[in-house]
């Protein structure tokens, strides 16, 4: 018959495995690392790119990319649509623009108090 173990115990015995796992597995990446770091190993680093260069040959692409692929009608399609978008979002916005205003003036309107209450309908019965 086994002994009453502390469940703490059977825990423990439980993750040993894969803590051991865990454990091999630092072992042999260190020492992957370790054969990787020689100096005479590593390639040649390319020289940097001069930024404006970059920059330049960039935009240049950018321009014959946009001459060559895409269709001038395409593009004015495009801006078409885009505009019209932009229009009516414009519009929307003075909408909501013109409608905040409003209420903010009707709300600055001073309005004539009112009592609430049962002592009020009574008032307003008799009156």
């Amino acid at each position: 018959m086994l002994p009453d173990l502390p469940p703490q115990l059977v825990a423990a015995l439980a993750d040993t495995p894969l803590v051991l796992v865990l454990v091999w597995m630092l072992f042999m990446l260190r020492r992957d690392l370790a054969g990787r770091a020689e100096p005479a190993a590593l390639p040649a680093a390319p020289p940097p790119v001069a930024a404006p260069t970059a920059r330049e040959d960039l935009s240049d692409f950018k321009l014959e990319v946009a001459r060559t692929y895409v269709p001038l009608s395409l593009i004015r399609d495009l801006d078409a649509r885009l505009t019209a978008q932009l229009g009516r979002l414009e519009e929307k916005l003075d909408e909501v623009s013109r409608a905040a205003t409003a209420a903010a003036a009707i709300s600055a309107q001073h309005l004539p108090s009112r009592s609430i209450g049962f002592a009020a309908r009574a008032e307003e019965k008799r009156g």
